[in-house]
């Protein structure tokens, strides 16, 4: 969008038009001018482009800093589209307020118009909103509209230097009648953008994601995860990385298994990989196995060996290992191409003789990058494989299989962590001895994480040792483990794009990202009340109602979204151990959602814990002068059985010094179950239902209720202030 002008009348500005160019940090100047009738791009060339919707699509199409800003595909487009079309209602004065019911009503469970991030929609609903100022501004004061107005200021919040900046110097003031920006609007230079780093595009700078060489509708990637595990947070990055870059510059995404290790490798593992793929939201062109050019790989490892550039070894591998340390040429490095082909097909049949023997790319010994120093092709390796059985008794390593599975399926750009830097060179070396077309690495830095092991073996060990329950563990980095805890993909996916594609390597705290979920979880979800059963205590309110009774309470005060629950109110009601310990005689307290009670008697055994209690109901009472603020349930029939689950990490250890054992720093206490009652309203709760105790945290439900002897199962979200079980 190098060289455009924005013209538009100075007396109407187009807000959504603005707002989209700012967001985007796309390099256009402006220009009120009474010239123009109506909003036009006017190009270096002397093209012209009229009209908001159009303006509005034309960014949204050419933006590269915002990913997904029009949409992953065809049908986001369109729905994008279809907002955009559907704007001008909202300055019609009798349809205004049916229009705001009906985006509140979508916006139910959505925390964008459409997709899961930023669009070109949201951009046209806001600025409409925002242009009508005190109108919408008094809707946004009441609870008529929440879920519109918690988009609406997500959004606020998300850019306000941009947006408040737009709304002071565009938007008519209020009551005054006059636009707000009387003079000349300031030129807007162009700003580089990267879409990833902050957050914010107008922070953003460029030269830490642009693909080198890369052209629009050329760029084709691929996410190439080995089947020897589940998906975990480190694998989320690359493949959201890939994703990122795919839609940026209108390229392609394949998935491409590298199963070339059958010993870790099983159908469970694609299985489960995809799913958490699609979680993920990774829209892929198709799905690829190493294993589907296991043929072209073998007669590629015999074309090299024939032409001198590869060699079959049969040194015992510790002693290989030294060798190459140390830079000693292999006594089988100059074998007679007859001898290395007679071991080859050794190896292919699987012999005796063959299981000794690997091929080993003939490179250079005494390079200082030891990756050079002769890495092995190809090893023998007996043992079945997932997809095609006994077929194969030899299987290339990764070194030689991806750079050339990369090269034959068209990849432009291979996206992995700098981890492998020292392997670039040999991935190099090895696509120029194959003779095979070029393929650009790009780096990024590995996402680590505190007290987190990312290695699959490592995590493959807690598995096998029953310290987990399995793969989908709540305590698990796996995409399917921290889903379960209670993460919503919103976060992890903000979390991440705000890493970007930087080099610098960095340990990351969780807190952040449960922090993130802690925002987009808080405004919708509903509450409910739990009492610890361990030593509860019954409160009798002496003048407290005869009969019991029950009101009808909001489930969320902000939220109307949330629905509303049934709260039974009687003359004995059940309150936690701590809180009763924390009673004086006489002390006023407030019971929530009720009103004020004083307490009149404490009666304790004779380990001091207290036993029952004894008040009157004060509701007259100030809520602001109590120190106490109770959670309490009705002693009833109807209430239900409760396992709230918490968790720790699984290491103890920030982060493991080299060579360090991390079965040495294995935590011993990484799960705490307490036994709760919990309010009647909690029975219509679905699996992965999110909710919130009240003075207790947030919780996702694993387990719905089934029948009374049988609890609900509640695992606690981390909020972003993670304490230790210990503690």
């Amino acid at each position: 969008m190098e060289g455009v002008k924005l013209s538009f009348p100075a007396e109407s500005p187009p807000l959504s038009v603005i707002v989209a160019v700012s967001l985007s940090a796309s390099p256009v100047t402006s220009d009120a001018s009474s010239a123009v009738t109506v909003p036009t791009f006017v190009f270096s060339d002397g093209r012209k482009l009229s009209g908001t919707s159009v303006l509005l699509r034309y960014i949204g199409r050419s933006a590269k800093t915002i990913p997904s800003f029009y949409g992953n595909d065809g049908f986001e487009a369109a729905q994008i589209d279809e907002w955009v079309d559907y704007t001008p209602v909202f300055s019609s004065g009798s349809e205004f307020e049916s229009a705001c019911s009906r985006v509140d009503k979508y916006l139910e469970s959505r925390s964008f118009l459409v997709g899961h991030s930023l669009s070109i929609a949201d951009v046209a609903i806001w600025s409409a909103l925002a242009g009508t100022g005190l109108r919408w501004e008094s809707l946004r004061k009441s609870k008529k509209y929440q879920n519109l107005v918690r988009w609406f200021n997500s959004i606020l919040d998300e850019y306000s230097d941009s947006l408040n900046e737009i709304l002071s110097r565009y938007l008519v003031k209020k009551g005054s009648g006059k636009a707000a920006a009387a003079a000349k609007p300031k030129v807007q230079q162009p700003v580089n953008a990267d879409g990833l780093d902050k957050g914010k595009p107008s922070t953003r700078t460029s030269n830490e994601v642009d693909l080198p060489d890369a052209e629009v509708g050329k760029v084709r990637l691929r996410f190439a995860p080995e089947p020897s595990g589940y998906l975990h947070i480190g694998h989320s990055k690359a493949a959201l990385l890939n994703k990122y870059f795919a839609e940026r510059y209108q390229g392609q995404v394949i998935v491409r298994f590298d199963d070339t290790n059958p010993a870790k490798e099983s159908n469970e593992f694609v299985e489960n990989l995809l799913k958490d793929i699609e979680t993920l939201g990774i829209k892929y062109e198709i799905v690829t196995y190493t294993s589907d050019y296991f043929p072209d790989l073998m007669a590629m490892a015999e074309k090299l060996i024939r032409e001198g550039k590869a060699y079959v070894d049969d040194t015992p591998r510790e002693q290989m290992q030294k060798e190459r340390m140390d830079g000693i040429e292999s006594r089988c490095r100059n074998n007679s191409v007859e001898e290395n082909l007679k071991l080859w097909k050794e190896m292919i049949e699987g012999t005796e003789r063959g299981l000794q023997c690997c091929v080993r790319g003939k490179l250079d010994m005494q390079d200082p990058n030891k990756s050079l120093r002769d890495p092995v092709y190809y090893r023998c390796n007996p043992i079945p494989h997932h997809r095609i059985g006994s077929k194969y008794k030899i299987y290339p390593t990764y070194d030689f299989a991806c750079p050339f599975v990369d090269s034959i399926e068209g990849i432009t750009h291979a996206l992995r962590s700098s981890e492998y830097h020292d392997r670039n060179a040999q991935y190099y070396r090895v696509l120029e001895d194959m003779g095979l077309r070029k393929v650009q690495i790009y780096e990024f830095s590995r996402l680590n994480l505190v007290y987190t092991l990312l290695s699959k073996r490592k995590l493959l060990w807690f598995v096998q040792n029953g310290k987990v329950d399995g793969w989908d563990d709540p305590r698990f980095p796996t995409v399917q483990g921290i889903v379960r805890r209670g993460l919503k993909i919103e976060a992890l996916i903000q979390f991440i794009l705000e890493q970007g594609a930087s080099k610098n390597l960095n340990l990351m705290e969780w807190d952040k990202l449960w922090s993130i979920n802690k925002k987009i979880i808080d405004p919708v979800c509903p509450r409910h009340t739990a009492v610890v059963e361990e030593r509860r205590v019954l409160l009798t309110l002496t003048d407290g109602p005869d009969e019991p009774f029950v009101r009808i309470l909001p489930r969320h005060k902000k939220y109307e979204g949330a629905g509303e629950k049934a709260t039974k109110y009687s003359k004995k009601i059940w309150i936690e151990q701590a809180d009763a310990m924390a009673i004086s005689v006489n002390e006023e307290v407030t019971l929530m959602d009720w009103g004020n009670a004083i307490v009149k008697e404490i009666t304790k055994d004779d380990d001091g814990h207290v036993i029952a209690l004894t008040g009157v109901l004060h509701l007259e009472g100030s809520v602001k002068t109590t120190k106490l603020k109770l959670t309490w349930l009705a002693d009833c029939n109807e209430l239900v059985n409760l396992s709230l689950m918490e968790f720790d990490y699984l290491i103890t250890k920030k982060k493991l010094d080299e060579g360090e054992d991390f079965v040495d720093v294995v935590n011993p206490c990484t799960k705490k179950e307490t036994a709760a009652l919990g309010d009647s309203n909690m029975r219509n709760l679905k699996q992965g239902d999110v909710l919130q105790l009240e003075r207790k945290g947030y919780f996702r439900c694993d387990a719905p209720f089934v029948k009374s002897a049988k609890p609900i199962v509640l695992f606690a979200i981390p909020d972003g202030r993670q304490q230790t079980l210990a503690k």
